[in-house]
């Protein structure tokens, strides 16, 4: 058995239909510019700490895949001139 479609109202006004989808158009497209939190943020103070005290951001790397953190090493370097 089809389900059935759902009917078009009598009162239908496809002005009114056509600034209602352009409207909603716009709104699925408008760009959400907030910052996205880096898998790193969640270790921000231990890494400060590590290269304070002398750690290069190669060690960092090394002890965040210690700690089973997937990220490249790139990753790692931007994030410190970022926030270190």
């Amino acid at each position: 058995m089809k389900p059935n479609p759902k009917q078009v109202p009598l009162d239908f006004d496809p002005v009114a239909e056509v600034a209602r989808l352009k409207a909603q158009t716009k709104f699925l497209r408008k760009r959400n510019y907030s910052q996205r939190k880096s898998a790193l943020d969640n270790y921000h103070g231990e890494i400060i700490q590590l290269l304070r005290n002398g750690s290069t951001a190669t060690e960092v790397h090394r002890w965040l895949r210690e700690l089973e953190v997937t990220i490249s090493l790139s990753t790692v370097t931007r994030w410190i001139k970022k926030h270190g």
